[in-house]
């Protein structure tokens, strides 16, 4: 049996086959791990690898707890089962969150059919259940599960930490642990990847706001530096205060919400004489669209739905973008003459 996570080895049991031993105790490498991945330093490689893992010494009449194999849920999961004894299968959800993972197909039934299978679990249990994340849910099918594989499917709480009184209950959520929450500290956590993939197109921005100023006759150094201020600002507003105020802002499409936030920030921009050599009407444009955008791509990593779902709602965005951008660069063109 191998071993890993910092968990002991234990004598070898021919019938658990390659099942991994490990702990609930999360090191400081696997907590530099998941700041990293929250950066979205090698976000893509941090993963565990499919198959069978054991927590405690757990045993036939041991519960069965489905993750995907995306390391920081992983962890996230044997840190709540801590002090038990439990069998965790991992799919292979190609290094994704359960809830993402679910959307995308690859938290499924199939998926987890496959893996009771392979990992042989119906040979190390005297009951069949499942527990599977209830944020996995949109991926599993229960009575599918039940039909192919003979396994019970139960849907567990929303938050691992209820996992115990979850347990406790004879199996059973309460409606608090059903209820999915998104508080401003969850949503913070998430802004650093939503800055670091904004930041990774910003040089080229930079790079065409400086050609602006040098085809319009602006060379002055403070008016370029006041350009990618107000630029930056705007990266800013659309990846983290976008986040947080979030819940207040009194419409539903992300689009507008994104419009929205963008318009207040740039009128306080131009309230404050911070000078451009764009000018107020081409900011008004240009700058809202562009928070927007950011903020769109927010919709993946939030509870939060859109009015007319993402690929309905981007079909209406994009040539509202598109119109904005022409209208802005004509502006300025128009500048030249």
């Amino acid at each position: 049996m191998a071993d890993c996570c910092g968990g002991k080895n234990v004598s070898e049991k021919p019938d658990i086959g390659n099942a991994v031993k490990v702990n609930g105790i999360i090191s400081i490498k696997d907590k530099i791990g998941s700041w990293k991945s929250r950066w979205s330093i090698g976000r893509m490689n941090y993963k565990v690898n499919p198959g069978l893992y054991l927590i405690g010494e757990p045993g036939a009449d041991s519960e069965v707890f489905i993750s995907s194999n995306y390391k920081m849920s992983f962890d996230i999961l044997r840190k709540n089962l801590n002090g038990l004894n439990a069998w965790i299968i991992v799919l292979d959800t190609k290094g994704i969150n359960v809830w993402c993972a679910a959307g995308k197909g690859t938290f499924g039934t199939e998926e987890l059919i496959k893996m009771v299978d392979l990992t042989g679990i119906k040979d190390q249990i005297n009951h069949k259940r499942l527990i599977v994340p209830q944020l996995g849910a949109p991926g599993i099918s229960a009575h599918e599960v039940a039909k192919r594989s003979g396994m019970k499917v139960i849907y567990g709480p929303v938050k691992a930490s209820d996992i115990k009184s979850f347990l406790k209950n004879n199996r059973k959520a309460t409606s608090e642990m059903r209820k999915v929450t998104f508080p401003v500290w969850e949503r913070l956590i998430l802004t650093p990847t939503e800055l670091i993939h904004s930041l990774k197109y910003s040089p080229i921005l930079f790079i065409i706001l400086f050609l602006i100023d040098i085809v319009i006759g602006n060379n002055e150094i403070s008016i370029f530096y006041s350009d990618i201020i107000i630029f930056a600002g705007a990266l800013l507003t659309g990846t983290v205060l976008f986040p947080l105020f979030l819940p207040i802002i009194p419409v539903r499409s992300f689009v507008l919400k994104g419009w929205i936030i963008g318009l207040i920030y740039i009128l306080l921009v131009d309230l404050f004489a911070f000078g451009t050599i764009l000018g107020n009407y081409v900011h008004l444009i240009m700058i809202p669209p562009l928070i927007s955008f950011l903020a769109y791509n927010f919709t993946g990593s939030t509870t939060f739905t859109n009015l007319s779902g993402v690929e309905k709602e981007l079909k209406l965005a994009i040539p509202a973008y598109t119109i904005s951008g022409i209208s802005g660069l004509l502006i300025l063109v128009l500048k030249l003459f």
